[in-house]
């Protein structure tokens, strides 16, 4: 595990500290948090880029499998 100095403001540490407070975590369990949010976010707008570079030019298939899947089924 990596030991991390961050240096903030004491006005927004207090805040931090009070949101964990109120969330019965420490400050460091909080930042962890959100570090991990953070990272999930990111890993997900980068497949999503991915994703849509892998898709250019495709753009018709793509609209023809959208009308497909809404279409009703068929009896």
């Amino acid at each position: 595990m990596t030991a991390l100095t961050v240096r903030l403001p004491d006005d927004k540490y207090r805040r931090l500290k009070a949101l964990a407070q109120a969330r019965g975590m420490s400050v460091n369990r909080l930042v962890d948090e959100m570090a991990t949010l953070m990272l999930a976010e990111f890993d997900t707008e980068t497949r999503f880029v991915m994703r849509a570079q892998r898709g250019r030019g495709r753009e018709a298939e793509g609209l023809a499998l959208l009308e497909k899947a809404s279409s009703p089924p068929l009896p």
